[in-house]
């Protein structure tokens, strides 16, 4: 016996594989905007972790519901849809200066293409869920992305000045 594996859901699993991916894509993308001052942060992180993640369980699904169909692959179709989101992803980003634009943008398109291909997979609850994911994170973690980085001005060590004390 396995334990509560053999209770629990493949959809629950499915939406916590989704969750985790998208929290830890946050916590590194909030190190990367916070601390570090890239403008790929919270939000882009978070999304690229989310959009990977539904990629692999919608291929894991498709690769068991299509198991023994010969010369059948259905992801090689989802493959060209995610290179050709990369593609158009590409074409959003703009670099001004020391900034860049558009990345969140692009990796919104990426989850997008995502959902897309899960819906059409027959991944329903996953397509919804993730989409909820994705709207918390375009917009709960861009409020919290810009509270740390108000409290990081305002509490954060003075770096310019080397020995980490406020001047």
């Amino acid at each position: 016996m396995r334990g509560a594996t053999l209770f629990m859901d493949p959809t629950v699993v499915m939406f916590a594989k989704l969750l985790l991916a998208m929290i830890l894509g946050g916590i590194i993308g909030t190190e990367r905007a916070v601390i570090a001052k890239q403008s790929a942060g919270t939000r882009t992180f978070g999304l690229v972790a989310l959009g990977a993640c539904l990629f692999i369980i919608t291929s894991n699904y498709v690769d068991i519901a299509y198991i023994g169909i010969l010369n059948f692959d259905p992801m090689r179709t989802a493959a060209a849809i995610i290179m050709g989101i990369g593609f158009l992803g590409g074409g959003i980003i703009v670099f001004r200066g020391d900034a860049v634009h558009g990345v969140t943008t692009a990796a919104g398109f990426w989850i997008a293409a995502g959902l897309g291909i899960a819906v059409g997979y027959g991944l329903y609850s996953v397509a919804i869920f993730t989409t909820i994911l994705t709207l918390l994170m375009f917009t709960g973690m861009w409020y919290l992305e810009n509270r740390f980085k108000h409290w990081f001005v305002e509490h954060g060590p003075d770096l310019q000045s080397g020995d980490g004390q406020k001047s």
